[in-house]
């Protein structure tokens, strides 16, 4: 971050000041007191089961030089504010907003958002923008799924006057979230990536979510992009709230879409090829490139595409968007993560997060990725946050299951037990679906029954704990050897 004082932390975040006003921050802005270090600022978030108030005082003797605070902390140099999160947020605004205004309007922000694509998305724009700077701190890329009112104030906080890109994911669970994120990081360029069904527990409908990921397109800057998915029809409908000003570019399969792929193919590993063809525009005649994806899973062809909107947006070359997607690789932990393991099973960990869309194209990729040689196995736990739809769409995973001729299916735990169920009302009997209560069943059934040439898929929402399993799957057979 760049260095503050805790008087302009103050003045910021609306906060009281209860230290010396030029006590300056030189470090980053942290919120676990673990990773304090001198210079830092430690912002103190209750929490469920934690109070990170009762963690300042180990932050400040780590070397932490100011506290954000909800509450005056005797002896520690703080900023009391109403609310640690919404303060935390209204500091990342003001960095960026400073930097920006330093900067000629660098560094350039790009907000991504959708209800399945994110990450990879986002891990594909650092790959295809990195080449283009140079310099410590000059693109800024979230690890993992920095994505809420929590990681993108710190994903924000990164920012410097090196800084030439920030790639900020952008995801909500509420009408609202993003507007308010979008507020933080207004984006250069948005993109929305899908309108699905995740989180409809929280937002009541689909098109809820809908208005709620169009609050990216109102959330670009003046003069900026919004770039679309044209394949998802409440995505493209979202070109009607272009502003004026706002340039509009789409993506996708249909031949309408400005930037989209054409002749896609998918080897037996579940890797998809394609032809990238970018439509003509003012200054350029219309150009084509061979693309061939190292990530598993055809669908990842739209977040290989919305990714390469993005940067040729951002003036990078056809020819060179194509070679960095063909050589891009996976960044993010248990997303389509493929191991190969010494005994000739191939797990697919996919545990990191869940919802009908991403289940049924993970579930895709492993029938390819099996063909008619190898028995594919599917280990599945509850997708989370359906609301009312969740018996169905749980049973709906199950039905599809047996329709892909999956040899087995595994089910973990309670909440996703209408899988189990729903296979068996499609025709599955016997062995070939299997309900099993936790995860250390799954993981005694799965070690003892795996066999060489098995594809394994394992895959959840993440607060189902599969991840583990994941884990615990890639590694077996290297333990297993390990302890012989």
């Amino acid at each position: 971050m760049i260095e503050l004082t805790a008087a302009q932390v103050a003045a910021a975040t609306g906060g009281r000041l209860h230290a010396d006003p030029d006590v300056t921050v030189t470090g980053a802005v942290i919120i676990d007191s673990r990773q304090a270090a001198p210079g830092a600022l430690f912002v103190a978030l209750p929490g469920e089961r934690v109070d990170g108030h009762d963690f300042a005082a180990r932050a400040v003797s780590a070397g932490a030089t100011l506290v954000l605070a909800a509450r005056e902390l005797d002896g520690l140099p703080t900023v009391v504010v109403d609310d640690p999160q919404e303060a935390l947020g209204e500091l990342a605004r003001h960095v960026l907003a400073t930097v920006r205004e330093g900067g000629d309007g660098w560094p350039k922000v790009v907000g991504v958002t959708g209800s399945v694509g994110k990450t990879t998305t986002k891990d594909l724009l650092g790959q295809l923008l990195t080449p283009e700077v140079s310099g410590e701190d000059a693109i800024i890329v979230p690890t993992g799924s920095f994505n809420n009112e929590i990681g993108l104030p710190l994903t924000v906080l990164r920012v410097t006057p090196a800084t030439r890109y920030l790639v900020a994911e952008m995801g909500a669970d509420r009408i609202g979230n993003i507007a308010y994120l979008t507020r933080i990081a207004p984006p250069d360029v948005g993109v929305v990536l899908a309108v699905g069904v995740a989180h409809v527990g929280h937002f009541g409908s689909v098109e809820a979510i809908a208005k709620t990921k169009a609050e990216m397109v109102s959330g670009v800057v003046e003069g900026g992009s919004v770039v679309l998915n044209a394949d998802d029809l409440r995505v493209a409908a979202m070109a009607g709230q272009v502003a004026p000003g706002t340039t509009l570019r789409t993506f996708g399969t249909i031949p309408s879409a400005d930037v989209r792929a054409e002749d896609i193919s998918v080897d037996a590993t579940g890797r998809a090829s394609f032809t990238l063809r970018v439509a003509q525009t003012a200054d350029d005649g219309e150009q084509r490139a061979d693309v061939a994806l190292q990530l598993v899973g055809p669908h990842h062809v739209t977040n290989a595409l919305a990714a390469a909107t993005v940067a040729l947006r951002l003036g990078v070359p056809v020819p060179d968007v194509a070679q960095r997607l063909t050589e891009a690789t996976a960044r993010s932990p248990h997303r389509m993560a493929v191991t190969e393991r010494p005994d000739g099973v191939t797990v697919i960990d996919d545990a990191y997060n869940a919802n009908p869309d991403s289940m049924k194209a993970a579930l895709r990729t492993l029938a390819v990725m099996a063909g008619r040689t190898r028995r594919s196995v599917a280990v599945l736990g509850e997708m989370r946050e359906l609301g009312e739809g969740a018996r169905a769409a749980h049973d709906e995973i199950g039905r599809l299951v047996v329709r892909l001729n999956i040899k087995q299916l595994v089910v973990v735990g309670d909440g996703a037990y209408h899988i189990h169920e729903g296979a068996m009302q499609e025709g599955s009997w016997g062995s070939e679906t299997i309900f099993v209560p936790d995860l250390p069943a799954a993981r005694s059934l799965l070690d003892e029954s795996l066999e060489p040439g098995d594809v394994v898929l394992v895959k959840s929402s993440l607060g189902s704990g599969l991840w583990e399993l994941g884990d615990h799957l890639s590694m077996a057979q290297t333990n297993k050897d390990n302890n012989k």
